[in-house]
């Protein structure tokens, strides 16, 4: 996820990037990868991109995103972090897919600077960014959330701070159905995803999406939805299996189905 934010800021944008990966060993494999997916796309991405292994080592930013997996505890360590690197008028961001926003908000000094900026896979060839509110939020946050997204070439939908927001809560429950029906044998993931895509005109099936966003965050967004919704979201015992077999989808090269490894790895 965060490396396509960053290939889609850079092919929509003038910005400089700086993305932060604490595996030092993964920084010149994305360097490849971002620099592949930008001149692919007609940019390059020569002297306005860097990665830093820690987020105290950035530069400066009027925007951050953050997108780490989905543990509270971590995101309050990484915004923090993250706020202090903020210019003085610029907005921190999480790109969190189902976590409360006012809760993430809570471990900041300055939470009116913050909102949630949800992103889609795959990243640089898709529109919507969903802008989550929280109540601290300030207009001049909202507006400057808003310009961001039109400057990245995307559309915005808003919505309030419920868990799931607007997206993530359809989004998991057709990709856990779909789920359902390869642990029931109902038809191969091939043709469920190839169903949804050519019955219902998704661009991309549920079991493709769900390799894409990886089969471990999506296990965590149905256990918090499970928590705070209710059982309807409760993770198929497939899924749980296969997370823990190492199955995780694109970035493991394995889930529903096989993925090439990485340009560099």
């Amino acid at each position: 996820m965060g490396s396509g934010i960053a290939t889609a800021t850079l092919v929509n944008t003038t910005a400089h990037v700086a993305l932060v990966e604490a595996t030092k060993d993964m920084h010149e494999p994305l360097a490849v990868l971002i620099s592949e997916e930008c001149e692919a796309r007609g940019a390059s991405a020569a002297g306005r991109f860097s990665i830093h292994s820690d987020v105290t080592e950035s530069p400066e930013a009027d925007l951050i995103i953050e997108a780490i997996p989905e543990i509270i505890e971590l995101k309050h360590r990484v915004l923090r972090a993250a706020e202090q690197r903020l210019t003085p008028t610029g907005i921190l961001t999480s790109n969190t897919s189902s976590l409360s926003i006012t809760h993430l908000a809570e471990a900041l000094e300055q939470p009116e600077r913050f909102l949630g900026m949800h992103f889609f896979q795959p990243v640089p060839d898709t529109v919507l960014t969903e802008l989550i509110l929280h109540p601290g939020a300030s207009g001049q946050t909202v507006e400057q959330a808003s310009a961001w997204v039109e400057r990245l070439g995307r559309e915005a939908i808003t919505a309030s701070d419920t868990p799931g927001f607007a997206t993530s809560r359809l989004g998991l429950a057709i990709g856990l159905e779909a789920i359902r029906m390869v642990e029931e044998g109902v038809a191969s993931p091939e043709d469920i995803d190839r169903g949804m895509q050519l019955g219902y005109q998704h661009a991309v099936g549920p079991l493709r999406m769900t390799d894409m966003v990886g089969l471990d965050v999506r296990l965590a967004i149905a256990e918090y939805l499970t928590a705070t919704l209710g059982p309807r979201f409760e993770p198929p015992a497939l899924m749980r299996q296969m997370v823990a077999e190492g199955k995780l989808g694109r970035k493991s090269g394995q889930g529903f189905f096989e993925w090439p490894a990485p340009a560099g790895r």
